[in-house]
């Protein structure tokens, strides 16, 4: 048996952006809607329901928490003005070649110019175009059709029109239509905006019917593109269309000799490889194989799939640099250009950052356009398909990556390593939960990776799993030095209730709020903060359970110490009153030492209470007239500075008697 697949089959460059793009949106934790099915393929629909994707049918069923997706085929204006009046967060997935139709319409519309637009009046892609449509416009979907418009409106071949196709229409059908226009519509503006890919894919199709007795279509039931690949081969031979392999006519599949395959535009890669993969099973069953015909067929296979997935790389001169592209040498007779936004994976890259002029670099074949007689090219998804081997043998050795964190976003950040962008979630982005991931934005990081599915471009990634090995080896290294007495600089990680926990490098140690001041304090906040250097030392080491005592407050710093020193019993001091009871006052002496004023002790003579002489933050002077260091008590007495005065009035009072 023969198989050949058609070198057009599967992802047309509009329905690969969008699915791209919806693939893009969940690797950055977005939740995503798309504003009907992003594309004619139930089983890729059904991938992507999996994921968490939703599918509304209006703006207005979005939730304000996600992101709505707007589909390969457009949409109406009036529900783009929908999406900007509800501030709704949207990523605009046309196809490029859609758009163009869409402001051709604009366009001539404005002018005056009534529409004709030929395509299927229910398809997605043609109520979007008529929803661009300003002036008059009518919608047919054959030659016939056209045919029957200018009989029905006669009126209407005399005046000036503007003509349009749907991009996947059938491109003899549109061969008529054309003949139709040039007899019958004189004064109509055509433009052939049917999508190069489309008359390709069909003519591929139709060549490759002819020389098969069978020929298999593969894709969505309700996709467009699909149903005019069936109708272009069904005349030159015996022909199915189906979505899965487990629809493969089986007796027709064993009774052919030479079999051709072909896919829609919406049908992906992984389809089509199951259809071939399912018909070598069912070849091999009739066990007629020739020895080497099974070998064949996987180098058949293999050959297939990269015709379907690997875009040809080139070698180009940089030639000139603009704010949204750079412009290449080839060396073909085709202008070479690169996006900015294909030039990098980092977005805020700029070209004259990356490339300059007369740099050779290697890229890849985009798209070609022989009509415009450009190329568009891509250096990130070179870059990125180097990558990933590079990615996928490091999830599978363990290897340490490096990136640069160019983006943060809804559930993580975005690292860019060897071209591939690195989801890495909040969880695995920091040492702990709750740091900003701002602060990681721009700034070189080192990561493992965790998981790798190079189908769908999803590589994640933890920092938190080198920083516990590189804290692992610090805490070893500090186990193997660490004693009781010794000082440690270290930064203030977090604040409790009941202390400090400190950084020592490698292991956190904790500062008891006791051992924070002596002065008496309500929190930690009140001596140190998060992100404090402080110089610490070890109270106590536990091995067995790695707990580390710290200590913070200094020996010289002992209030009590300094009293012993600088204020012996006798000594006058400015004391602040700081409290009041039923039998005194107490009145700060140093800070973390007040002494108690008796309220016999107050005045030099009989007070009721001790408000009726001090307040609160009053300052006096005070003697300082017992201290008991075993008992950390103070007493003090401002009589006794009030009794000299006292005794000559009394002396004065007796000798007037």
């Amino acid at each position: 048996m023969s198989i050949e697949v058609a070198k057009s089959a599967g992802f047309c460059f509009g329905v690969d952006r969008a699915v791209q793009m919806v693939y893009q949106l969940l690797d950055e934790g977005k939740k995503v809607y798309t504003l009907g099915p992003i594309i004619h393929n139930p089983q890729m629909i059904a991938e992507l329901e999996a994921r968490g994707v939703e599918i509304i049918e209006t703006v207005e069923h979005a939730p304000k928490d996600g992101t709505i997706v707007i589909r390969a085929h457009g949409v109406p204006q009036e529900t783009m003005d929908s999406i900007a009046r509800q501030h709704a967060v949207c990523s605009d997935a046309t196809c490029p070649f859609v758009t163009k139709i869409h402001k051709i319409v604009e366009k001539e519309s404005a002018k005056g110019q009534t529409i004709i637009i030929i395509g299927d009046a229910k398809h997605p892609e043609i109520i979007g175009i008529h929803g661009h449509c300003s002036s008059k416009c009518y919608i047919v979907n054959s030659a016939q059709e056209l045919q029957n418009l200018s009989e029905s409106e006669p009126n209407l071949v005399n005046q000036p029109i503007s003509v349009v196709v749907q991009t996947t229409f059938h491109v003899i059908e549109w061969k008529n239509c054309l003949k139709i226009l040039k007899r019958v519509y004189t004064n109509a503006t055509i433009f052939d905006t049917i999508c190069n890919a489309t008359a390709k894919r069909q003519s591929e199709a139709v060549e490759l019917a002819k020389k098969s007795d069978l020929m298999i279509i593969i894709g969505g039931k309700h996709s467009s593109n699909t149903a005019k690949l069936y109708d272009v081969c069904k005349p030159h031979c015996v022909t199915y269309l189906i979505e899965t392999a487990q629809e493969l006519p089986v007796a027709q599949v064993k009774a052919a000799k030479n079999v051709g395959i072909t896919a829609g535009a919406s049908t992906p890669a992984s389809i089509i490889k199951e259809v071939l993969v399912t018909m070598t099973d069912i070849k091999a069953g009739e066990g007629h194989f020739e020895e080497n015909t099974e070998l064949s067929f996987a180098e058949m296979l293999e050959e297939s799939l990269k015709s379907l997935n690997t875009d040809e790389k080139v070698r180009g001169v940089v030639v000139g640099i603009a704010p949204n592209e750079i412009q290449v040498d080839v060396g073909r007779k085709q202008a070479g250009f690169v996006p900015a936004s294909e030039l990098s994976s980092d977005p805020n890259a700029k070209p004259e950052d990356i490339v300059k002029i007369g740099d050779e670099i290697e890229l890849l074949i985009m798209r070609t356009n022989d009509q415009e007689g450009t190329i568009m090219l891509s250096k990130k998804r070179l870059d990125a398909i180097k990558g990933w081997d590079v990615v996928a043998k490091a999830e599978e050795d363990g290897t340490v990556l490096t990136g640069v964190v160019t983006e943060v976003i809804k559930g993580g950040v975005i690292a860019v390593t060897n071209g591939v962008r690195v989801f890495i979630p909040a969880s695995q982005a920091t040492a702990t939960r709750g740091e900003p991931l701002e602060n990681l934005l721009k700034k070189e990081v080192n990561f493992r990776i965790i998981e790798v599915n190079r189908s769908r471009r999803r590589a994640v990634g933890s920092i938190r799993a080198v920083l516990k090995d590189e804290r692992k080896e610090l805490a070893d290294k500090f186990w193997e030095t660490a004693e009781e007495g010794k000082e440690y600089k270290g930064v203030v990680k977090s604040l409790t209730a009941y202390g400090a926990f400190v950084d020592l490098g490698g292991i956190d140690g904790m500062i008891h709020i006791s051992e924070l001041s002596w002065n008496r304090i309500k929190h930690p906040s009140e001596v140190v903060n998060v992100g404090d250097e402080v110089t610490v030392y070890i109270k106590s080491l536990d091995h067995e359970k790695g707990k580390v005592s710290l200590g913070y407050k200094r020996a010289e710093d002992n209030p009590w110490e300094i009293l012993k020193n600088d204020y012996p019993v006798g000594t006058v001091v400015d004391a602040t009153i700081v409290g009041m009871t039923a039998f005194g006052a107490f009145a700060r002496i140093l800070p973390g030492i007040d002494g108690l004023i008796h309220i016999s002790q107050i005045a030099n003579e009989r007070i009721e209470k001790p408000q009726d002489v001090l307040k609160v933050d009053q300052v006096v002077k005070a003697k300082i007239t017992e201290i008991d260091f075993d008992k950390k008590r103070v007493s003090l007495s401002i009589k006794a500075l009030l009794e000299p005065v006292a005794q000559e009035n009394n002396e004065e009072t007796e000798q007037a008697e």
